[in-house]
């Protein structure tokens, strides 16, 4: 009994070991679930300038101050985030958040608008990318888009292998940016003024400050939040975790804070003191760049390393949403099958949908980041405000240890996203935010209908009563014939094997073939009654519904109908085939109680 014990223990361990390979660490879960947040420096502090300008030169300076405080939101996101993870060690984030503690309509809202800004993330990363390439060779302009689709295949395939294979494979590309940008960071601090052939022209700031409008200042801080997408993929993913799953989120979650605050506070610092302003033809981040090291080697490698950065950031989506369509599969929100896995870790329609979707959003703008940007963010702040609130009442509930404490961070987490998503709304509406708040409730609406028809099927099947004892009934197996065949002896045989009564049944639309088949069925007499239907139409289904139908023929029987049909070994061979056996079966189903069994019969030599 001990070595059997034993061997089973090691087999446990055996598949164990090979579960764990397809899982991620603490540093590779940066990589696979952070690049959107990590890569949003190439775009934040951009935006922030953006607005700013439009004040007037001297109130670029004030992009330091609205960092201090995007940085503040970062710091109270992550450590609400850090408690998610524990709270709710699942996954699903907000989704899980806003389901255990505000109520299933909060749950499905909270739901839609991550779906909505995983799909953009995959499409605004990419597109991104793309832009920073043909900024760089402006001849791949007209290939934008096949570019785009190219990349987006690519990072479909590698997913669909598994998380853990495409964390591997970025480890490098994330390392080479995070060094980098702190190279970038610590070389402009021992710089007085921008770095000779940097070819930056700094912006005259007037020496008395312009007076900034606390709307302009707020619609700065709301652009800037861009920069906080992606912080809550962790806590949505923490399935996705090499054990002790909890501990190794939490410590990617920090990491990942740490990182992302130092390089927003950093570059803030640096654009002031190079007086860095928005430009048409060169990112801000370039501009950074170019002024702490100059326009040799090491400029053209953050540049090169920006770009694949922003172009790879769509793999948190695909860390993120497959795992949030489970579980929004197994609370029958969406079709099930988006719940299944298969040899790999990877919920693999999930990601494939998310590709596909991104696909047609990459076609429908042509690749043009300017059209996606001002749809970003929307749905991941209103996740945000959903998580933060629920955790409010999570703690009001349980009640732990300095429990008020914990409430009012995640209060004061919430007040300041509800207000970032206000701005982006009111702000954006016109520029193509509306999209986003009508694509909301279409997903909402899906929810409730794809809920509603599970609640329908549930009730049908009598999920969760106690049904009435099986009883033996006489059975009738009707097996759909076209001739005396290999594959015919197969079916008899199979339904025999059941017991019951059998019959053969064949619509033949020719007299003569009628008459062959009768004299090939009485010679080789397999012990079975051949029913022939004559058919003057040519209709295979009218006449097998009206032998079906008859009530000599199913009174007081079960009656299933078998329904042989060669399936080739290979797949391009299958277009070859008739599809009679498919054409009968779904009307059979349809408009009979009969039960069907479509039966395979496999091919050996082709």
């Amino acid at each position: 009994m001990t070595k059997a014990h034993n061997r089973f223990e090691g087999q446990g361990l055996t598949n164990e070991h090979q579960a764990e390979k397809g899982e991620i660490t603490s540093i590779e879960g940066i990589p696979a679930l952070s690049l959107d947040a990590i890569s949003s420096v190439a775009y934040g502090p951009e935006a922030m300038l953006v607005v700013l300008a439009t004040a007037g030169a001297g109130a670029l300076e004030k992009i330091e101050p609205i960092t201090i405080a995007i940085v503040i939101l970062l710091a109270i996101l992550v450590f609400s985030y850090r408690q998610v993870i524990q709270a709710y060690p699942d996954g699903g984030g907000c989704y899980a958040v806003s389901k255990a503690n505000l109520g299933s309509r909060a749950s499905h809202l909270g739901a839609a608008a991550l779906v909505v800004d995983y799909v953009l993330t995959v499409a605004v990363s990419i597109a991104a990318g793309v832009a920073a390439l043909v900024s760089a060779f402006p001849g791949l302009a007209p290939d934008a888009l096949v570019i785009s689709l190219a990349i987006l295949a690519v990072l479909t395939a590698l997913n669909l292998r598994g998380l853990a294979t495409s964390a591997r494979v970025l480890v490098l590309p994330t390392a080479v940016f995070i060094i980098g940008i702190y190279v970038v960071i610590v070389a402009g601090f021992f710089r007085s003024h921008p770095a000779p052939g940097a070819g930056v022209h700094p912006a005259m700031i007037p020496k008395v400050a312009a007076a900034v409008g606390i709307l302009v200042l707020l619609k700065a801080f709301s652009a800037g939040c861009s920069a906080l997408t992606g912080v809550e993929a962790i806590a949505n993913d923490v399935p996705g975790f090499r054990e002790p799953r909890v501990r190794r989120a939490m410590r990617t979650e920090m990491l990942l804070g740490g990182i992302l605050a130092t390089m927003l506070l950093g570059l803030a610092v640096l654009t002031v003191k190079f007086h860095i302003a928005p430009s048409p033809t060169e990112t801000v981040l370039s501009q950074i760049t170019a002024a702490s090291l100059g326009r040799g080697v090491g400029y053209y490698v953050v540049d090169l390393a920006t770009t694949v950065i922003l172009a790879i950031a769509a793999n948190t989506s695909f860390g993120g949403l497959p795992v949030l369509a489970s579980l929004l599969a197994r609370d029958n929100l969406v079709p099930h099958v988006f719940g299944l896995r298969a040899d790999r870790p990877v919920y693999r329609y999930g990601v494939v949908v998310l590709a596909l979707l991104a696909a047609c959003l990459l076609v429908a703008v042509n690749a043009n980041t300017n059209s996606l940007i001002p749809l970003f963010a929307i749905g991941v702040f209103t996740g945000f405000t959903l998580s933060q609130a629920g955790l409010v009442r999570h703690w009001a509930v349980k009640r732990p240890k300095r429990w008020w404490a914990r409430a009012s961070l995640n209060g004061l987490g919430a007040a300041m996203t509800a207000v970032a998503t206000v701005i982006f709304v009111v702000t954006k509406f016109t520029s193509g935010a509306w999209v986003v708040i009508v694509a909301i409730p279409v997903l909402l609406y899906g929810f409730a209908r794809v809920s509603r028809y599970y609640a329908r099927v549930g009730k049908d099947l009598g999920l969760g009563t106690i049904p009435a004892k099986p009883i033996s009934a006489a059975s009738l197996i009707v097996v759909a014939v076209n001739a005396v065949s290999n594959m015919t002896e197969y079916a008899l045989s199979t339904a025999l094997s059941f017991g019951g009564e059998v019959i053969a049944l064949s619509v033949q639309f020719d007299n003569d073939r009628a008459d062959a088949l009768r004299a090939a069925w009485d010679a080789w007499n397999p012990g079975v009654d051949l029913v022939i239907l004559r058919s003057a139409r040519r209709s295979i289904t009218a006449p097998v519904l009206g032998y079906l139908g008859s009530a000599d023929r199913v009174a007081h029987r079960r009656v299933l109908v078998l329904i042989p049909e060669v399936e080739p070994s290979k797949l391009r061979h299958r277009i070859l085939q008739n599809q009679r056996g498919l054409i009968l079966a779904n009307v059979l189903r349809r408009r009979s109680d009969v039960t069907v069994a479509r039966m395979p019969f496999h091919l050996t030599h082709e």
